[in-house]
């Protein structure tokens, strides 16, 4: 006969109260079935399900434990467990288990509630609740507070595709970001990062400023937008782009390069992963002039781009084969993945256009960043709402584990 009991505890947290607490119990020969504390600005809650052998006098044991915790400033309530119930919570532990992630400016009880009603909907319990953003003054500015909080769910969807639309649409409305990840092995465990460039890791698309450097860029602008929201196949529009550029000279190349200005959170991004073991890529069907520039300067380990042919100092306006198209761009993650003996699932790829979506749909993690409305409706996850380094908060990695 088992007799099982939970015992929460909550009041002021100090040191040395998990030992008295668990000091009592193991004077009283207590087995322990599951643990978990957490503290909320120096509030502690700590709960603890315990199994109370045969010829243990509970009573006692629970009694020297009110003690001890009352001479703490703790309060404690006990409420039994039936053994029937308790069989029942250890075969529920082979569900499945998925990391919700949500991503703000400015974390609202608004935006919990909502996300929290949607996955009680579709059937998911959430068993923790984590922040993995850091602490924030209460006058910070808008542009500098970033929010993150973490939910770990138990089971699968009812309707995986009707919740990801919600939450989609949720997003949108509170203008937010929400990712769904299943809660696997690989997701702490991700050794290559790839990357678009253009909008991605530079806020700009360098052929539409060589464009209006060439005279031609609104003409360039237009094809880039609709080749971006997936209207045109990137290959053509990509030489109908180039031979506008046709006759351009080569020194205004430098002046861009000077003036393009890395995306929000990229330094911090690539330092973290750096730090982390990564190798990571650019895989852009920008031009590698300026790819090798952000290689020099983040410590980025390949570079796969176009080549911007140039003939007397002036540019031909014609593509120089092999041109990396969205087909290009995903047989590179794979010949990545392969080449530092990694899986698909031990991979990353983070990118804006309807090009990039090929080599989203095979990385383990599918990032669409501050992307068009296709593409993010496309991809398995998608961040607008905060800098590239929101990357990190999908790995599960806290703002104080960061470097500093």
């Amino acid at each position: 006969m088992h007799e099982i009991v939970l015992i929460n505890i909550t009041g002021e947290d100090r040191p040395g109260l998990t030992a008295a607490i668990t000091g009592v119990l193991a004077a009283g020969g207590v087995n322990i079935l599951d643990i978990g504390q957490a503290v909320i600005h120096d509030t502690l809650s700590f709960g603890i399900l315990v199994d109370i052998p045969a010829g243990v006098e509970a009573s006692s044991v629970l009694k020297d434990l009110l003690f001890t915790a009352q001479t703490l400033g703790q309060q404690v309530r006990f409420t039994p467990v039936a053994e029937a119930d308790y069989q029942q919570w250890v075969r529920g532990q082979g569900q499945a288990r998925h990391v919700l992630t949500l991503l703000t400016r400015q974390v609202t009880a608004g935006q919990l509630q909502r996300v929290s009603s949607i996955t009680a909907k579709y059937g998911l319990n959430i068993d923790r609740i984590d922040r993995l953003s850091g602490r924030m003054p209460l006058d910070a500015s808008a542009d500098q507070s970033r929010g993150c909080i973490e939910f770990s769910v138990r089971g699968e969807p009812a309707d995986s595709a009707a919740m990801r639309a919600e939450f989609l649409s949720l997003a949108q409305e509170l203008n937010v970001d929400i990712a769904f990840q299943e809660d696997s092995l690989f997701r702490r465990n991700r050794r290559l990062a790839v990357f678009d460039m253009d909008s991605t890791l530079i806020e700009a698309e360098v052929i539409d400023e060589l464009a209006k450097a060439a005279g031609v860029g609104e003409r360039v602008t237009e094809i880039t937008e609709r080749a971006m929201r997936g209207e045109l196949d990137f290959r053509a529009s990509f030489k109908e782009r180039l031979a506008l550029l046709q006759g351009l000279d080569v020194s205004v190349l430098d002046e861009i390069g000077a003036s393009l200005r890395l995306t929000e959170g990229a330094e911090a991004l690539f330092c973290e992963l750096k730090r982390l073991g990564y190798k990571t890529a650019i895989l852009s069907g920008g031009f590698t002039y300026f790819a090798k520039q952000l290689q020099a300067k983040l410590g980025i380990d390949y570079v796969f781009a176009n080549e911007l042919e140039t003939v007397d100092g002036k540019v031909t306006g014609r593509a120089i084969e092999p041109i990396v198209d969205a087909q290009r761009k995903a047989d590179l993650l794979r010949e990545l993945a392969y080449k530092e003996g990694l899986s698909l699932e031990q991979t990353i790829a983070v990118g804006d256009g309807a090009n990039d979506l090929p080599m989203l749909a095979i990385a383990g993690l599918g990032v669409a960043f501050r992307a068009k409305p296709l593409v993010k409706q496309s991809a398995r996850q998608a961040i607008s709402t905060l800098g590239l380094d929101g990357v990190l908060y999908l790995l599960g990695v806290r703002d104080r584990d960061r470097q500093q």
